[in-house]
């Protein structure tokens, strides 16, 4: 319990993110490459590295979006300083298409991310979760509509309300 106050008192105090010097943050200073092509070639030479293809293999294969991935990568140089906001936004197709080109290369199988999702195709095991729930809720709504009749066949006497603020019906 005391451990927990005093966790407590470990916390940020509210707009201490305000007090920064301005500049002190790297978002707040001129990017590194402000054109959509320094850019570019910043994440061509990062993205050709053995290391950086064996990670991307690795997190497409356990089913991350290729919008998703490449959405964090540029947030996050934004946040390094890297680009700006608009250059991130412009140079976010370029990334998925190097990844997708990536996962081909080394044949795996990948989502875009870019689907409506709405008319996603659900696999075997996933149609079977979605039919077991529906089930189940139906059931549930059955029982709910015994209960309900229930409810009406009993007679609940209602009190009228006493008092000076009561409504008179």
């Amino acid at each position: 319990m005391a451990l927990d106050i005093m966790r407590s008192f470990d916390a940020p105090v509210p707009g201490q993110s305000l007090t920064a010097e301005l500049g002190a943050r790297p978002w707040q200073s001129p990017p590194q490459y402000p054109t959509v092509d320094e850019a570019i070639q910043y994440y061509m030479r990062s993205m050709t590295t053995e290391e950086f293809m064996d990670q991307i293999i690795d997190v497409l294969e356990m089913g991350v979006s290729v919008a998703d991935v490449a959405n964090v990568m540029q947030v996050k140089s934004v946040m390094d300083g890297i680009h700006s906001v608009d250059v991130g936004i412009m140079v976010t197709p370029v990334i998925m298409e190097m990844i997708m080109f990536l996962a081909d290369s080394a044949g795996i199988e990948y989502e875009k991310g870019t689907e409506n999702p709405d008319k996603k195709k659900l696999s075997g095991a996933k149609k079977a979760r979605v039919l077991q729930q529906l089930k189940e809720e139906t059931e549930d709504m059955d029982m709910a509509e015994e209960a309900e009749e229930t409810v009406e066949e009993i007679e609940v006497s209602k009190e009228e309300p006493k008092g000076l603020m009561a409504r008179r019906s």
